[in-house]
This record gives C-alpha cells, structure tokens and sequence, in this order.
C-alpha cells in the first residue's frame, strides 16, 4: 500500500500545498488501492479514473497558478473523495442501489457535489449503498453486498456501507455519505472510523435521491474528527434549492476539532440506550470512553429520555409512509428501467412489470407497509400516532439539552454482525438503529467515533455523540478529545486504522 493512501485528508491537504505531493500522484495512488482491494471489500459501484485524474489535474494546475497569483485555494483542494450513490453527479452513473436506475446518468450535479467540485475535492468514483438507502447492511443492494475491511465474511453496516468500507480500507481518506436512521453513524462504528449526520438542514437534501425527506441528511465520513470537520465545512450551509435548508452559519467545527477541550462540558448518558441486547464489549468500550471524557474534565450525569423506546417503531412507520410517496415517481414512463413496453401492454401495465423487475424485496415491503399505513382508515392509528411519537421524542431532547450539553450512548447495540446473518429477519435488522433513530426523528446533530475494539471479536466499536440543532461543533469537541486520548492510551495507535488488506479477489 502506498504512503499516500496512509496519510490523513489533512495530512495530504499539507503535503499538496508544500509541493511534496500533487493531487494527480495522490489521486493515482488511491485509484491503484481501489484496484488492488476492491475486488475483495466492492465499495464501489462506479470508478470515475479518467474524471477523477482530470479533477486532479485541474487542481494541480489551479495550485501552480495561485502560487504566482496568492490566490488561496480550499483546505481540501485537491484531496480524493468516495461519493454514495444517492447523490447526483453530472453525467456519471446514479443508482441508489437499484435496478431501477440502472444506467442513468444525471443531467446536474446536487448541491453537495457541486460544493465539492468548488472546493477542489476529486471525486474517485460512487459507492455501493442499501437500495435506496433502505436496509442496514448494504446487503439490499442490486448490485451486490459490500464486506468489513476488518472482516470479509461481516457486513459494513448500512445504507452507507460502501462509503464507510471505503475510507476503512484506505481506499479514500474521505467519503459521503447520506443518514436517514444511521447510515452513516451506524457503517461509521461498524468499520472503526467517523461518521457524522449533521443537524437536518444544515447540509443541502437538492440533488439527494430522496427516501424519507423529512430525515434523510448528507454527511462527511472520514478516519479523523478533523478530516470529517473540513469536510463538514466544505458541503455545509444555505441552500436556496432546498426549502428545508436552515439560513443560519455554519457550525465552528474545524475549531472545535482543533480544539477537543472538554473541561466543564456536561454530557449526559442516555439510561434507555444500554442494558439489555447490548453486547457486553460493546458496552466495556462504551462506559471506558465515558471515564476517559471524566478524567478530561467533563461533568458526566444519567439522563432519562423515556420515549426512545417508541423511536424504532415510530420511525418504521414514518419512514415507508414517505419512502411510498418519494418512489412513486419511478414508473418506467420518464427515467431508467422500463420493462414490458412491447406495444401490447398498458402504461399501468408496463409501470407494473418495471417495479416489480427493478426494486428489491426491502424496497417493496416498505412501500407495501407505508402506503398501508397512508391508507384510509389507517392514517390516524399509524402515521398520525408516530408523527406524535416523535413530537415526545423531540421533547426528551428538549428536556435533556436543559441539563446537559451533549448525549453519549453506544452508536450501535452490536459490533458488525457475519453477511447473511439477519437478511431474512427484518425485525433483527431494524433494532441495529436502536441508538441513531432517535436522532433522525429529532433532527438535531449525531455522530459516531471509534472508541476501541469489543472483547469478544475485536471489532470496532462506536461512541454515539447527540448535540442539540445547529450546534455540530460540540459533537466534533468530544470527538477531537476523545480521539486524542485513546491515542495516548494505545501508544499513538488510533483506533481508527483497520488491519492490512492486501488480497484481492
């Protein structure tokens, strides 16, 4: 493996700018990685090597320029990226995961792509995903699972498994990815490595191929809390496009990060999430964690937050309501599969035969199981009773941040579970979410950093941060001194380096 592949995005960020390094070499370099490990980990659905070496090109080209210039390019200029396949980019291949965009390619770029191309960031390729980002395990996709760089034989979480997976085998040293009940947080403590949802709003939902519009938020996945801070910084703020977008700052976060000083903080450990179906190394690594932010100076108490225990069904009823709403538009007559039109058959006929052909079983039970739950007769007791759930939920919220400044929990109840394992239990699938749905229905700001290996299996294990909206910087000051103090404990060893993979299949 390279040296380059190694370093950190800000590492490489300080390596361009010094002219140690270009981006055309480090962008070659992380092309070669996916080559000689792909194979093996499928993280990618798309390579982009001919755009991704032009991009890079072109920032080499910029950094020449603007030295003679004293034009100051992003802190990021020039770093690879890997890119979910829920996000629209111009011209390149867009599924989601599914059959049923197969071979569509985007007349426009999302917003966050188009921040990312301003700010110099090189786009290696698209990632592998749950079908539209429905499932827990990126096993749901049409075009194959993604495997655990730690482990082959395990999954890497999901929706965003292929994102996080990526970043994990050193693939790239920073990756995007979308959270609607965890999809980032959840792959993030799966794979040992950062992943962040930001406050719903505070980054850009135009372009995003749409599950549930009033969860799903884009975010930055990396294997640092800085490389995630400068990426957070570079895809965040207002979008005009995206009526939900919040008009306010963007979050100090690469400070924060910089930062990491938690003296005085008060962070409350949510009683609900633990206990019971909660792996016993899940919850060593857990509670050391806690003791580690203590001997830092943090103030740490228990909080009750009493409705958590409904976040899981309510979401579950939420979510397909939408998700049927938002997957209406694919019915074969404007874009992608089209199955059956023969001459013969009717539009219904033809849209029939083309969902049932270009959606998987996961997609299917949760637009059954949603526009049931729209349905007449049916609205109040389902839909309407879990858009109050999650009222309660938001109030717990509300409640908690009066006491304390931040929430902590284990991100997941499990560490990374063998492919296969649960794809025919939906319900054992679902409670991997316990811990991130709550967050999502909220919409207030959650992330997941290593914080060290589980006894049983040595796998990695995530720290669950909850700050309230449109304070972000406060999940990246935990994350910071967190990161920071498990690197002394393990000899400068973070927690975040997967072990070597260099097989290929």
């Amino acid at each position: 493996m390279s040296d380059l592949t190694r370093k950190t995005a800000a590492e490489l960020a300080e390596l361009m700018t010094s002219g140690q390094a270009s981006s055309v070499e480090i962008t070659q370099a992380h092309l070669d990685r996916i080559a000689a490990v792909d194979g093996a980990v499928h993280a990618f659905l798309h390579v982009d090597t001919e755009g991704a070496l032009a991009q890079a090109k072109a920032v080499d080209d910029k950094r020449t320029a603007a030295k003679k210039s004293g034009e100051q390019l992003s802190p990021l200029a020039g770093v690879p990226l890997a890119l979910k396949d829920v996000l629209t980019q111009e011209g390149v291949p867009t599924t989601a995961g599914s059959k049923i965009l197969e071979g569509w390619k985007p007349p426009y770029d999302s917003t966050v792509v188009k921040r990312l191309k301003a700010a110099g960031i090189v786009i290696l390729g698209k990632t592998n995903m749950d079908e539209f980002a429905m499932g827990s395990s990126t096993e749901n996709s049409a075009y194959g699972t993604t495997h655990n760089p730690w482990d082959l034989a395990r999954i890497p979480g999901g929706s965003g498994g292929g994102s996080s997976a990526a970043i994990s085998a050193y693939e790239a040293p920073l990756a995007i990815g979308t959270d609607t009940g965890g999809s980032i947080r959840q792959p993030g403590a799966f794979t040992g490595t950062v992943g962040v949802k930001p406050t719903y709003g505070g980054t850009s939902r135009y372009g995003l191929i749409a599950l549930a519009s009033s969860l799903d938020t884009p975010g930055p996945c990396a294997r640092t809390t800085l490389d995630a801070a400068l990426l957070h910084e570079a895809i965040a703020g207002y979008d005009p496009m995206d009526s939900t977008s919040i008009n306010q700052p963007v979050p100090a976060v690469v400070e924060a990060a910089r930062n990491g000083d938690v003296a005085g903080l008060r962070i409350g450990v949510v009683k609900e999430l633990g206990g019971e179906g909660y792996q016993s190394g899940v919850e060593a690594r857990f509670h050391e964690a806690v003791e580690l932010l203590t001997k830092l100076g943090a103030e740490v108490v228990e909080v009750s937050c009493p409705h958590f225990e409904y976040a899981l069904p309510a979401y579950y009823l939420i979510l397909p309501s939408e998700a049927s709403s938002n997957l209406a538009k694919f019915d074969a007559m404007r874009y992608g599969l089209r199955v059956g039109d023969d001459g013969t058959n009717s539009a219904e006929t033809v849209t029939s035969l083309t969902r049932e052909a270009g959606f998987g079983a996961e997609v299917k039970r949760r637009i059954i199981l949603g526009t049931h739950a729209l349905s007449s007769g049916y609205y109040d007791a389902y839909y309407g009773q879990a858009q109050k759930v999650r009222t309660l939920i938001a109030r717990d919220f509300a409640k908690a941040y009066e006491q304390v400044d931040v929430l902590v929990s284990p991100a997941t109840p499990t560490t990374a579970f063998a492919i296969g394992d649960r794809i025919d239990d939906p319900i054992a699938m679902y409670k991997n979410d316990l811990c991130t749905i709550p967050s999502n229905l909220a919409g207030n700001a959650a992330a997941s950093f290593p914080c060290g290996l589980a006894d049983e299996d040595g796998l990695p294990v995530g720290f669950h941060v909850m700050a309230p909206v449109m304070r972000d910087d406060l999940l990246y000051k935990v994350g910071a001194a967190l990161e920071s103090a498990l690197a002394e404990q393990w000899g400068g060893v973070l927690m975040t380096k997967a072990p070597e993979l260099e097989v290929t299949r």
